[in-house]
């Protein structure tokens, strides 16, 4: 299994394809622009070049590293000879389907489908397939490159032969492959969304500031982010979007989302991404400056 498409060239999508290309596989990267992709490696290189700062990479390897990687803007170009795809968009239902059934139209017939979903069912996503048995999650942490952990996510479905391949593989990129049960959330988003939406919620209360919010929870727990600037630097519409998976599929209103979370989502506070979250990026991408929306009035 040397063939790898990597479906989705942002965040989660360009860190996935350059671990693989790094471990010295072969890399289709696509998505539907040249200028995602441009962007994509753009960001690969920056990346490779603080590990060659580092001494951990030499400058043959990550000239190695970017060569094992194509770019396509087709799946149709991309998909022919591959062994394994990852499907890394947006964490959206509608959109994760209709990548799943040209993935299964247009991928060899023993290659392995799997998506990069932190909280979507395999199941649902493996039921617009005709090869269930060979769908299954791969949930890589942010950044992947760094991040050793890979929920390792079976669906009801997935075969045991398809396990086993993709839990091994992801022993071979050299993370640590942890076997969950296709349940909203899985186990990394059904602990720490509820934690961060607590979080949000004693912010909404008056309870305290967004700077001692996270500096309880980095001092007193240990916690090398606090869970507001970690919201910010997932995404707080990836926030939203997974809390309302989890709040759909258990009809549980500990999971249903906090205002204060749906309001800065309609307002395009997004956290790191859009420069504003509970924090203020504008001039540093570190949590350094609180928004204003939260100063004392």
């Amino acid at each position: 299994m040397k063939n790898i498409v990597v479906i989705g060239a942002g965040t989660m999508g360009n860190g996935i394809a350059h671990t693989f290309a790094q471990t010295g596989f072969k890399v289709n990267l696509v998505d539907v622009s040249n200028e995602a992709l441009e962007k994509g490696l753009k960001t690969i290189t920056a990346n490779l070049d603080r590990i060659v700062a580092k001494g951990k990479l030499t400058e043959e390897q990550k000239s190695s590293t970017l060569a094992n990687i194509s770019t396509f803007t087709k799946l149709e170009d991309a998909a022919p000879n591959a062994n394994l795809i990852v499907e890394a968009a947006t964490e959206n239902l509608d959109l994760k389907l209709k990548i799943f059934r040209q993935m299964d139209e247009l991928a060899p017939e023993n290659c392995i489908l799997a998506t990069n979903t932190s909280s979507i069912s395999i199941t649902k996503i493996a039921s617009v397939t005709n090869r269930p048995e060979k769908v299954i999650g791969m949930h890589f942490m942010n950044p992947v490159p760094i991040m050793k952990l890979v929920e390792i996510i079976k669906g009801y479905s997935t075969s045991g032969e398809t396990f086993e391949a993709v839990y091994e593989i992801s022993k071979n990129l050299g993370k640590t492959p942890v076997e969950v049960n296709d349940y909203p959330g899985f186990v990394a988003n059904r602990i720490l969304m509820p934690m961060i939406n607590e979080s949000i919620e004693t912010l909404y209360n008056g309870v305290a500031g967004v700077e001692e919010i996270d500096t309880v929870m980095k001092l007193g727990m240990a916690h090398p982010m606090g869970p507001l600037q970690l919201a910010d630097f997932i995404g707080l519409d990836v926030c939203l979007a997974i809390l309302n998976v989890m709040y759909d599929g258990f009809k549980n209103p500990k999971y249903a989302p906090n205002p204060l979370l749906v309001n800065m989502v309609t307002a395009g506070k997004l956290g790191v991404k859009s420069g504003e979250g509970f924090y203020d990026y504008s001039e540093s991408k570190k949590a350094e400056k609180v928004s204003k929306m939260f100063l004392p009035k």
